[in-house]
């Protein structure tokens, strides 16, 4: 079970032979996906095993610390940051793409901006087929603007529709550091000499607003005349901005317990 099961509500519209999926909370009141929410947080800026050594090496103070100076503390960061990992549990939930790699770990700082795709899930193979990958632009927004959406569709065309070359060379690293040399190997194959038809590619939209994202992702997506199957979703929480601050005082107040 995940987030999305437990407290939304996903309605699906077929626009341009492509899918818009709006996700609205089942009930008005956000406090109940709150402790939902920030239980998975963590997890995106930090490996659980470094945390449990740091515990058991130095006792629960000096692991809290070890992940609260990983938290962002502007409220840009942490919108944007939420986006990422909201999209990313969607992805992981709601498709049958795996994202391998919990980017935000590698932050250079928290109070900066990772470049490069914001997203970028993995189907991997079966009987010698080749790998699918789903490349995501994440946006998160108190009201939702046109430009917004204009910028996140250039970005997924970046790159005539593949994930930009240094963030797939990233992903692939990665993979291959934490021990799956075989996930590794194919990714490096699929960029570096099979080369990655778009076939082999979709596109995620993701959205994470406290207006009403349905009218515009809807436009956007009707507009399209790639040949990349699209992915839209527009997940809504009204009160979007206290929604963000009460996720991480959540997850400040659990570092405390």
């Amino acid at each position: 079970m995940s987030i999305f099961d437990d407290w939304f509500d996903i309605s699906t519209e077929a626009v341009n032979g492509h899918n818009y999926n709006a996700v609205n909370l089942l009930d008005e009141d956000h406090e109940p996906v709150v402790e939902d929410v920030a239980a998975v947080v963590p997890n995106h800026y930090i490996d659980p095993e470094s945390v449990a050594h740091t515990l058991e090496r130095l006792g629960k103070p000096a692991a809290a610390q070890k992940l609260r100076t990983k938290l962002p503390l502007t409220k840009t960061l942490r919108s944007g940051d939420l986006g990422e990992i909201l999209a990313t549990e969607y992805i992981e939930s709601k498709t049958q793409f795996s994202v391998p790699i919990r980017k935000l770990r590698w932050h250079d700082h928290r109070e900066m901006a990772m470049r490069g795709d914001d997203v970028i899930g993995i189907l991997s193979p079966e009987n010698n087929h080749k790998p699918r990958f789903i490349k995501t632009e994440a946006k998160s927004r108190a009201s939702l603007g046109r430009q917004v959406l204009v910028e996140a569709r250039e970005a997924l065309d970046a790159d005539d529709g593949r994930p930009a070359p240094h963030a797939l060379a990233f992903v692939a690293d990665r993979i291959r550091e934490s021990g799956n040399t075989k996930l590794a190997d194919l990714i490096d194959d699929a960029q570096l000499k099979d080369g990655i038809a778009k076939q082999q590619m979709e596109h995620m939209l993701f959205t994470f607003t406290g207006s009403n994202p349905n009218n515009l992702q809807k436009e956007i997506l009707a507009a399209y005349d790639g040949d990349i199957r699209q992915h839209s979703v527009g997940l809504r929480i009204k009160l979007h901005q206290k929604f963000i601050a009460d996720v991480f005082e959540e997850v400040e107040n659990g570092l405390d317990d």
